[in-house]
């Protein structure tokens, strides 16, 4: 199984979260292999400037590339909220899921409506620096639970 976390976010701009996010990848190894993609270009920031309209396409053409076949998952806060059980089932039984993070202007409803899921972690506004980590964590625990693994008690 490959897991993708595919994210609005300049590279290497993470210094205060980098060790705990190589440490779910790391942990994450037995059961998948995590990688996380940062997405983030000129347009991206320009776009940002201008209106959350056109930061939300730009979002859209940057992110659109990573929808590959497999189960893609959008993280959207209007979306349905899942506990840790509802979120491992989304990850159970795929070879590849592809986990999308926007940015600071969520998603248009076009990118939201071709992904397999949209769901939220909770209506609270968390930075998606944040966001990156602890989806990370709900990976583990998700790949944990679904292989009856302990961690998750």
């Amino acid at each position: 199984m490959k897991i993708n976390v595919i994210i609005i976010d300049k590279k290497g701009k993470d210094n205060l979260y980098a060790g705990l996010i190589e440490h779910y990848k790391k942990i994450s190894k037995p059961f998948s292999k995590v990688e996380v993609i940062e997405v983030f270009d000129k347009e991206i920031a320009k776009a940002q400037d201008i209106s959350p309209q056109a930061a939300q396409r730009s979002y859209s053409k940057a992110l659109g590339k990573y929808l590959h076949t497999g189960t893609n998952i959008v993280l959207d806060p209007a979306s349905k909220e899942v506990d840790s059980h509802e979120f491992a089932k989304l990850l159970k039984d795929s070879v590849q899921v592809n986990l999308f993070i926007g940015g600071a202007y969520g998603f248009e409803r076009d990118f939201i409506s071709k992904c397999n899921n949209a769901v939220s972690f909770g209506r609270m506004t968390l930075s998606h620096k944040l966001v990156k980590v602890v989806l990370l964590e709900q990976i583990f625990r998700g790949l944990t639970i679904n292989n009856n693994h302990p961690y998750h008690k």
